[in-house]
């Protein structure tokens, strides 16, 4: 039943929250206006005292740590290295992985400090690294330069490239350039020029010999590289970009006129996943007081102190009397429901709860009374449900029953082809079975087909084939009228279960020396349809006892059926020609009908003929590839 103003918002003033909001700002403006002084004095000072000690020994701790992280693959050496900066700076230190496991702690036996005081350590993702590169070819990225993994020279190649650097740095000292080597974590030298923010053009006597250096280490890391880069282009059409040592991109292939973005976000992924194995994976950095005697302390004088007792008493008399105040009219109604559900566990029904008021309370009670009659509802449809099973079951287990029958009378011959037709039969029953599990799935599109070219005329001869035995049973003309040379790309076992359940609900509703036709022809889609313009019509024709006008839009619909007073064996559940438009829909396709009383009953299956959007191993794949008539559909 509907609940109390079901349309509509609640009035403010009868709101459960409103009410609650007017005795909690009574108390707590009580408690702020004679407690907030009291703070203000003494908590401002403290904060800022404690706050500027802190940071310069945090952030020492954060970027030794991270250095540590740069140059180990593993967290596994840690704790002497926090140790020492926990006796150094007097902090807790605490490092954990992502997922809170305590990798290091300078003091276990402490509780760990706040939450609020976690910082992350990740040399590949680190705010304090510098980007690499010129703005329009560098990386961009925020590796930690002190990650260098593969990059880290031999010995030999560092004093080889130390004598490239002094030899040049003494060159440009000879043409008035001042001029000194740095060296960079991997060991590589670099001559830096004293008082410029930028390189000046080289003296002209000077050999540039270290800047067109690479040693066979960097080479090796280098290529490595460039496949990853290459591999991470591969579905943009851009090719040929090669890294230098300085990790900026260049191409091979002449300027390119976009994309610059993409070969930039590339190369810092790629170097990302070349260190990962070099570096120690991300972890969370916890920083507190060694101990208690290194927290701020907060005196408070003895008048104080009375006052704030006095005054808690206080907002405790008022917080109490208002809590009863308003848990006795919250818990009455929730009494009522706590009854009726339990009641409704007990007896699976229960009786509705009268709604007393017009609050979220009451509405809360409405609620609870439109959900006992959903569940008793779906409880009914639950019982239904075995019967709507057995239906399901029921028609390939009796071709195959009519099949081995044959076989005991010496009516059929059993040869490979009368087994492969058995197998069929055992093969469809499993998929039936699977998709009553299914049925969710394909309710919600999340059902995985297994498409591939198929003859139209070969799948509507396997459906009849395994119908025929109930056909000639029933007297019953059964036909195949399709083209030979017409094709389709679905999932043939599903298609065939569709296809199979319009046959047998067509044989079931025709009378002994009627007909049923099988025919499959190319058509157009129709306005109706969502696909391409062009596919293929199945169609499965009856001159059995035909449908009502008005019920020809329920004939699709789950557990309906036309006449109510049939048997379930000779009416069926409602649930086969459900199945029929999931599974047509599934291809992107649609299911139709047309009929009239006593002139027999036409559906319809119309697939698109290349069905973009399958979903395959877990792929969504929504748009053409462009492929020619003979490579698979959906293959990206």
């Amino acid at each position: 039943m509907p609940g109390p103003e079901a349309f509509g918002r609640l009035p403010l003033h009868k709101r459960l929250l409103f009410r609650l909001f007017l005795v909690s700002a009574v108390v707590g403006a009580c408690s702020v206006a004679a407690t907030a002084w009291l703070a203000a004095r003494t908590a401002t000072g403290a904060i800022e005292r404690e706050q500027g000690q802190n940071v310069a020994a945090d952030a020492r701790i954060h970027d030794q740590l991270l250095a540590y992280a740069a140059t180990h693959p593993t967290w596994s050496g840690v704790h002497p290295e926090v140790r020492r900066l926990s006796r150094e700076t007097g902090r807790h230190i605490v490092v954990t992985t992502l997922d809170h496991e305590t990798l290091a702690d300078s003091a276990p036996h402490t509780p760990p400090p706040p939450a609020r005081s976690v910082t992350m350590l990740d040399p590949l993702s680190a705010d304090t690294a510098p980007a690499t590169g010129d703005a329009a070819h560098g990386t961009g990225d925020r590796i930690d330069p002190r990650a260098v993994g593969p990059y880290r020279l031999t010995a030999a190649e560092r004093a080889l490239l130390h004598r490239y650097a002094e030899r040049e740095a003494a060159c440009l000292a000879k043409s008035g350039i001042k001029a000194v080597v740095d060296t960079a974590p991997s060991g590589r030298p670099t001559v830096r020029h004293l008082g410029r923010s930028s390189a000046p053009a080289p003296a002209p006597l000077c050999e540039r010999v270290l800047e067109r250096t690479v040693t066979d280490t960097e080479r090796k890391a280098l290529d490595q590289l460039d496949g990853l880069v290459a591999r991470c282009l591969s579905g943009t059409g851009i090719s040929g970009i090669r890294v230098g040592v300085d990790f900026s991109w260049s191409t091979t292939e002449g300027p390119t006129a976009s994309g610059d973005d993409d070969i930039t976000s590339c190369v810092a992924q790629s170097r990302r996943e070349q260190l990962r194995n070099h570096v120690a994976p991300p972890a969370k950095l916890t920083l507190g007081p060694a101990d208690e005697a290194d927290r701020t302390a907060f005196g408070v004088s003895p008048r104080s102190t009375t006052e704030i007792i006095g005054l808690a008493a206080l907002v405790f008399a008022l917080s109490v009397g208002a809590a009863v105040l308003v848990a006795a009219r919250v818990v009455r109604p929730l009494r009522s429901l706590t009854h009726a559900a339990r009641q409704m566990k007990d007896a699976g029904d229960s009786t509705p709860v009268p709604v007393r008021s017009k609050d979220e309370i009451g509405r809360l009670t409405a609620a609870f009374n439109e959900l006992a009659e959903h569940r008793t509802r779906l409880e009914n449809q639950r019982k239904a449900m075995v019967s709507d099973i057995a239906h399901e079951l029921r028609t390939p287990l009796s071709n195959i029953r009519g099949w081995l029958e044959a076989a005991q009378d010496g009516v059929a011959t059993v040869d490979a082809e009368y087994i492969a037709s058995l197998h069929d039969e055992a093969v469809l029953l499993q998929h039936v079975i699977d998709d009553l599990r299914d049925l969710a799935a394909l309710d919600d599109g999340r059902l995985v087909l297994h498409p591939e070219p198929i003859p139209v005329r070969l799948l509507l001869d396997q459906v009849a084939a395994g119908h025929q035995a109930r056909a000639e049973a029933e007297q019953i003309a059964l036909t195949v009228d399709a083209d030979d040379d017409l094709w389709l790309d679905a999932d043939p076992v599903r298609l065939r279960q569709a296809v199979g359940n319009l046959v047998s609900n067509a044989i079931r509703h025709t009378p002994a020396g009627g007909t049923v036709t099988l025919s499959g022809r190319p058509a157009d889609g129709g306005a109706k349809t969502a696909g391409p313009a062009e596919g293929v019509r199945i169609e499965v024709r009856d001159t059995g006892s035909g449908i009502a006008e008005e019920d020809l839009p329920h004939v699709f619909d789950r557990f309906w059926r036309a006449d109510k007073s049939r048997s379930r064996q000779s009416g069926g559940s409602g649930l086969g020609l459900a199945i029929v438009r999931n599974l047509t829909e599934s291809h992107r396709g649609t299911a139709s009908v047309s009929s009239a009383p006593g002139q027999g009953s036409v559906f319809g299956l119309w697939l698109p003929a290349r069905p973009y959007g399958f979903r395959r191993d877990g792929e969504d794949l929504t748009e053409p590839t462009g492929h020619d008539d003979t490579s698979d559909p959906l293959t990206p």
